[in-house]
């Protein structure tokens, strides 16, 4: 086999890697531990932090098939490495493990692969594929996954359970009936213990793997330096600091995952009754389960300890830990196609796709409904961390990195620090070598300069700005999982929200209802709950077409559902467990309205009624449920008023939907004008509809039935209309946004044009602006897919008339600023089902659609995600805000995720507000916009400190002189720690500004700033190095020496002294050295207060007011100690006296120095980008963000925006790139 071989494992999937096979290789390990012995243990470091390398430096290059150790490559942009080492596991003979019992191909001592289609193989049949033993089989495991060997596919594979490639036909033929000891026991080897386990790791691993990190061994190796340069103050404090960073950084962590352990842990082992293939019921352990057990669901509920899905009975849910939302789910049975009156062919089973008969992993089984001596069953589908809810946790314990240009920049600026320091470096070798100075001192003195230039309180001083901006967030009830997404939130130019719950109150009112009679509409009523009515099939179908169950007495189920059942004030009433085992026709839930609706004496019109009623009775059961479906867009039952042979069916649902499924006859021809006149409105419409079913359905068949024979020819009865309002504060913060040039976009699982009415309430959609529904059909009969281009306002002018008014079609907008170019006045809108063919059929179309797409309707969970991914792929900063319902994915996949409810699917989301209104937005951004120019501002100012102090060492050295213990003591502790920790306390400006902050440090402005603060200060510090040099008193420095006049000769020669008992060996003592550290000292306190910006992000500096008095406090003693020595201050920092008018000239080279700087960066901020854009005017700048490419571009396209009543197709000889024209059908 090819020993290059490269291989893809989880292909098109989130987490695909390509695979490379390694063996051991016992000379290189030789090599690498003598490497490891010379380096001192650096080079095991190394190999610790690169797995690549790790695996390379030790190992050979193999086949996949046999391979000892593999090496894993993920195909994202990260392109990160890890390594895994293959394991055994051992088949052997098992003492449950019987040959005919596996239906696994075990071949080759390689292969497993659970699946129902391969063929049953004995034992003996196996041996002759195999040379080796064929009970071995060879896995690794990544990111708690096992990855088997399958021989049929050449590659490594995770164990798949029975949520793929299986029917449903083969869930009740081959799976409902159970496993077999046997088979039980061998799956369990393979597939291991059912739990999701979260090992807390122990103090001592996490400080070991924290401490391994490469700033904490950089720290240690300059505190090792210091120390033998006997520079113990400053390397005790970095010490004493590194251990509050460790020590904060370990509780945060370990709180994590203590978090995350109790979190999983409540369901981690449960017993569980499960049926077994010769029909006895074993009790056994939860983490026994394994895929395709048959789990009895308990009467009185249960946590989920896997994913299963329903063959028998019906259950009702609490899913809040996946979806975020409390309402209860009922779970109906899996429909068996074999039984269907009408078949619905071999459908593949998908727990997405069936999740109305799916229980999840972690979600609360409040109640289970069964009937006559059955019990409740459900297949066992996925176990472990394969089940939702494992992959929930999966996706928190192992994060994806965040990639923002900011850190990426700060690596880049570190790796010039690093160059720099490099020349610094052979500059002190040759310098030394030449001057003669000892190897010792020399080899210190080299290494010191490094550690002068990459400053080891840089990342402590980083994280100081987001540390305080979290507690910020805290304090105006933000919750934040992940503080490194908080610098992101500031870059963030567009955000999604979603609808309900969001933008509009949770609830929905019933606004009215619209009844048909004699397929005419009649008036809008608003009173539902009345006498006349209380009869009708209208109210019938509110009263029972509904999910709502009672739990502990207290009514409970969809908010709609709710409101319309309160409207009608009926009573629900669900019989107990006795009262379904007595009477085996009496359905588990009975409706009736309050008896003072019903009229005095019932009328004999009721041909079909029983004689021995009692005439006053008026009872609906509820017989069969078909849960509302978002896919179908409606629900359905099969109900049986009390006496009535025949029984009847009610839907409701979606007004497209339902009118498509009625008898023409009975929908009204006004219809859609009705329709649409609510939903322009903003209403929420849901139609209802009703027939009789046969008589000879009984109630055993409609057990049976699918719900495609029961939902068809329909009589159209009419609409209820219900109102969502919107939340007070909704325009206010849109319209907070929009002043901030940053985009809002609505995503939500309700009708189109509801959408576009809210978006237009809020003020998303101005009144004057156009909006463009996009209406892709998927390819269908040899035609190729196409779009049809609708403009929402003249949806139904258009569709009479062809001639389409010139002003109809919208206005571009020339803007001189990129930044303005998104905003135009059209938008466009689309269904989810759209949005699907556009991104499968028109990929060139889809960036031109995300530009400028504002509405999305009818957006299931997954294209959510996949919208957010679209409009990330044209660069824009994408935030998400959701109520945590079914948003899940799509706040994780954001760049900032704020989640409105608190409860456990806000773990999902790095941003959790405490109160459900939107206004946590702006705040959010206006807080990250802070942290973001706190970041930017640290940063520039340890990048002057270190190259300050590295010019000052550099000068000094140049002498044969340095900076004294305490000199260096004083700037690193006094001056730059203090600086560092109140320059980031700026809180974030009151209000958002349309202006952005840079994304990176490396842009124009930004380094220009840099660079000119860099020149000014080494300029000046030069000055002051030379020009002491030649003042008429200089001379080189001895203790006797006195440039100082004679009166305070007495004075100083006291100090002197006591020097004298102790030799200045290393020459800090001198003009030079008090002139540097004098100047050095004014210069790190300017360029704090030149790069401590306020507006437009943060409040002024003045208002950060522990960093005023730092720094009065810091000019007022060091102008102390340079106009009025003070002799114990100058002996302790080793200053020598100087002529007082030298002290007067320091004071004014200080001076012009701070002006210069100021005025320097004051400019630099107000005219640097205009002289930059001007210097590149001369070549055409293209913009970085395809965005504003793609907006410039559409300005000059005269086929853009498309004009009404056109038609796009997908070319259908291109598909792959998917090209496309523009057909205008007239």
């Amino acid at each position: 086999m090819d020993k290059e071989e490269r291989k893809t494992i989880n292909q098109g999937q989130e987490d695909e890697m390509e695979i490379y096979g390694y063996n051991l290789c016992r000379w290189k390990l030789a090599i690498v531990s003598l490497g490891v012995v010379c380096t001192g243990g650096f080079l095991l470091l190394l190999l610790y932090w690169m797995p690549e390398w790790r695996v390379k430096a030790t190992c050979i290059r193999a086949a996949i098939k046999d391979c000892e150790v593999v090496l894993l490559r993920t195909t994202d942009e990260f392109r990160m490495w890890f390594c895994a080492k293959i394991r055994f596991l051992s088949l052997e003979t098992h003492p449950f493990l019987s040959p005919k019992s596996m239906t696994n191909k075990v071949a080759n001592g390689h292969a497993v692969h659970f699946t129902e289609n391969l063929a049953i193989e004995n034992w003996h049949e196996m041996s002759k594929y195999s040379q080796t033993q064929p009970q071995q089989v060879r896995y690794f495991t990544h990111h708690s996954v096992k990855y088997f060997w399958n021989d049929t596919l050449h590659n490594f594979d995770f164990l798949k359970g029975l949520d793929e490639g299986v029917s449903c036909t083969s869930i009740y033929e081959k799976h409902s009936a159970g496993l077999t000891k046997g088979m039980h026991a061998y799956r369990k080897l393979l597939y291991g213990v059912n739990e999701i386990t979260v090992k807390v790791p122990s103090v001592f691993k996490l400080l070991i793997k924290e401490v391994l990190n490469p700033f904490y061994i950089f720290q240690l190796f300059s505190v090792i330096l210091w120390s033998t340069d006997e520079y113990y103050y400053y390397a005790l404090a970095i010490v004493i600091m590194s251990i509050v960073s460790i020590v904060s950084s370990l509780y945060s962590i370990r709180k994590q995952y203590v978090m995350l352990h109790d979190m999983v842990a409540a369901h981690s082992t449960v017993r569980v009754s499960v049926c077994r293939a010769n029909g006895e019921i074993e009790e056994i352990f939860s983490t026994d389960l394994v895929p395709g057990d048959v789990m009895v669901i308990p009467l009185n509920g249960t946590v989920m300890p896997c994913d299963a899905v329903l063959i028998n009975g019906t259950c009702i849910v609490n899913e809040s830990m996946l979806t975020g939302e409390s309402v209860p789910v009922t779970k109906t049975n899996l429909p068996n196609p074999s039984v269907d009156i009408k078949g619905m062919g071999d459908e593949f089973y998908s727990p997405e796709i069936h999740k109305r008969h799916t229980l999840f992993c972690g979600t609360t089984v409040i109640q289970t409904r069964f009937y006559t001596g059955e019990l409740v069953k459900a297949v066992v589908v996925r176990t472990g961390f394969s089940t939702s809810k494992g992959q929930l946790v999966r996706s928190i314990l192992y994060p994806k990195p965040t990639d923002f240009k900011l850190y990426r920049d700060a690596y880049l600026f570190l790796l010039c620090l690093v160059a720099v320091a490099g020349i610094g470096f052979i500059y002190t070798i040759i310098n030394s070598i030449l001057n003669k100075v000892e190897i010792g001192v020399i080899i210190i003195e080299s290494l010191d300069i490094i550690t002068i230039t990459v400053p080891p309180a840089l990342p402590a001083a980083m994280t100081a700005g987001i540390v305080y901006a979290q507690r910020r967030l805290k304090k105006i009830g933000i919750f934040c999982i992940s503080p490194q997404r908080i610098n992101i939130c500031g870059q963030l130019n567009l955000v999604c929200f979603d609808k309900t719950g969001t933008l509009t109150e949770d609830g929905l009112d019933l606004w009215g209802i619209q009844r048909v009679e004699n397929t005419r509409f009649l008036l809008p009523e608003e009173n539902v709950c009345n006498e006349v009515l209380v009869k009708s099939q209208f109210v019938a179908c509110m009263a029972t077409c509904h999910s709502l169950t009672k739990i502990e007495g207290v009514l409970s189920g969809d908010p709609l559902d709710l409101k319309m059942f309160e409207a009608i004030g009926w009573i629900l009433e669900e019989a107990t467990e006795e009262e379904t085992a007595l009477h085996n026709r009496i359905m588990p839930t009975v409706v009736r309205p309050p008896k003072q609706l019903l009229p005095e004496s019932t009328h004999a019109g009721n041909q079909e009624m029983e004689l021995f009623e009692l005439p006053a009775i008026y009872e609906i059961g509820i017989v069969r449920q078909f849960p509302f479906s978002s896919a179908l867009q409606r629900m359905s039952v099969v109900a049986r008023v009390l006496g009535d042979k025949k029984m009847d069916a009610y839907m409701k649902g979606a007004p497209e939907i339902i009118a498509s499924l009625c008898k023409p006859e009975t929908v009204p021809t006004d219809f859609e004008k009705v329709l649409e006149d609510y939903t322009k409105q903003g209403f929420r419409v849901i139609a209802l509809a009703h027939r009789k079913l046969e008589s000879k359905l009984t109630w055993h068949k409609v057990q049976n039935i699918s719900r495609d024979v029961i939902e068809n020819n329909m009589d159209f009865m009419g609409l209820i209309i219900m109102q969502n309002k919107l939340k007070q504060e909704t325009p206010g913060v849109l319209e907070d946004l929009h002043k901030a040039n940053i985009r809002t976009v609505m995503v939500t699982g309700d009708n189109m044009l509801t959408a576009v009415s809210v978006a237009r309430d809020c003020g998303m959609i101005l009144p004057q602006d156009k909006v463009i529904i996009a209406e892709a059909l998927p390819p269908k009969d040899g035609k190729v897919a196409k779009i049809n281009w609708h403009y929402a306002d003249t949806l139904t002018q258009c569709s009479n008339s062809s001639a389409i008014d010139s002003e109809a079609i919208p206005i571009k907008l020339v803007h001189n600023s990129l930044e303005n170019l998104q905003v135009t006045r059209y938008h466009f809108a689309m269904n989810g089902k759209s949005f699907s063919v556009i991104l499968e059929h028109f990929q060139d179309l889809a960036p031109k659609l995300m530009l400028h797409g504002t509405v999305f309707a009818r957006m299931a969970p997954d294209q959510k995600t996949q919208l957010i991914e679209a409009l990330q792929n044209v660069d824009y900063f994408v935030g998400m805000c959701g109520d945590g319902a079914n948003d899940c994915g799509a706040l994780k996949r954001a760049h900032g995720g704020i989640s409105l409810s608190e409860l456990e699917a806000s773990v999902a989301s790095p941003f959790t507000s405490k109160t459900p209104s939107i206004s946590c937005v702006p705040n959010l951004i206006r807080e990250g916009r802070a942290a973001l120019m706190t970041s930017f501002c640290v940063f520039k100012f340890m990048a002057l400190y270190s190259i300050i102090q590295y010019f000052s060492v550099t000068l000094l050295y140049s002498i044969l002189s340095n900076l004294g213990d305490f000199q260096f003591l004083f700037i690193d502790l006094a001056i730059i720690l203090v600086v560092v920790f109140t320059m980031s306390l700026n809180p974030a400006w009151k209000e958002l500004v349309a202006q952005r902050p840079p994304s990176g440090l490396i842009s124009g402005a930004l380094l220009f700033s840099v660079l000119s603060q860099i020149i000014i200060c080494i300029g000046f510090q030069s000055l002051g190095f030379f020009w002491v040099k030649q003042q008429s008193w200089y001379e080189v420095w001895h203790p006797q020496s006195d440039a100082c006049n004679t009166t305070r000769s007495l004075y100083w020669n006291s100090s002197y002294l006591d020097n004298e008992t102790k030799p200045d060996t290393h020459n800090i003592q001198n003009y030079e050295n008090t002139t540097v550290f004098f100047i050095s000292s004014f210069q790190y306190l300017i360029v704090a207060i030149a790069f401590s910006k306020g507006k437009p992000f943060r409040q002024p500096c003045y208002k950060n007011y522990f960093f005023v008095v730092s720094v009065i406090i810091l000019y007022v003693f060091i102008l102390l100690i340079m106009l009025h020595p003070v002799a114990s201050i100058d002996q302790v920092l080793q200053i020598v006296c100087v002529p007082y008018q030298w002290r007067i000239t320091m004071l004014m080279i200080v001076l012009v120095n701070a002006l210069v700087s100021i005025m320097v960066e004051a400019s630099v901020d107000r005219w640097g980008k205009c002289c930059l854009s001007w210097a590149l005017g001369c070549r055409k700048k293209i913009p970085k963000a395809k965005y504003m490419y793609l907006a410039q571009e559409l300005l000059v396209d005269p086929e853009w925006p498309p004009k009404p009543q056109t038609t796009t197709e997908a070319k259908a000889l291109v598909k792959e790139n998917g090209s496309c024209q523009i057909i205008t059908i007239t």
